[in-house]
């Protein structure tokens, strides 16, 4: 049983991981308003929004598991606050602290009508910073974050995420539809 928790730990966490590379990445193709691989607009924030509340759940599953494993002997305590566990504390701080970064996100977002827009993307921006924590937490925790074949993973999620950041901070990507109306004029 334990290795089944040490084995289910560890999956929930490489799993989420590829699944919040796959929102952040479809977040920013969200904000250009293109549509993307046939998809129309609305279906692309669709699957981000589906693909974000299906990370949070490994996350939450990555969690849960590691409670009941007596190797990572995780408490309530290292879970939500950040750089106090016993083991590893730094990095395992960093995975707690983009946990809580994920919560204000998923709160804000669920409240976006009474925090209003300017609120759910002040919060929003949040999302750049908690997907390189989450990734550094899961290089210096993870069983296998010094394994090649999760460093090749890790690269990959790194080079996609700053191939789109690239994009996003260009002069080529264009948020509204009507800039880009006006654009093609």
């Amino acid at each position: 049983m334990d290795d089944a928790l040490w084995a289910l730990g560890r999956g929930t966490g490489v799993v989420a991981l590829l699944l919040m590379t796959v929102s952040v990445l479809l977040g920013i193709l969200t904000r250009s308003g293109r549509p993307a691989f046939g998809l129309p607009r609305f279906a692309v924030t669709l699957v981000h929004r589906n693909s974000s509340l299906l990370a949070s759940a490994f996350i939450l599953i990555h969690i849960v598991s590691l409670f009941f494993d007596p190797y990572a002997q995780l408490n309530l305590v290292d879970a939500v606050f950040p750089f106090l566990g016993s083991y590893q504390p730094f990095w395992l701080g960093l995975g707690t602290l983009a946990v809580d970064l994920l919560v204000a996100v998923m709160v804000t977002s669920l409240l976006r009508q009474r925090v209003g827009q300017r609120g759910f993307r002040f919060v929003h921006w949040f999302t750049y910073a908690m997907w390189p924590i989450a990734l550094a937490h899961s290089i210096g925790t993870g069983t296998d974050g010094t394994s090649s074949w999760f460093i090749a993973l890790a690269v990959l999620c790194t080079l996609s995420v700053l191939a789109a950041l690239g994009w996003r901070l260009s002069r080529r990507f264009v948020e509204h539809s009507d800039k880009r109306v006006a654009e093609a004029r």
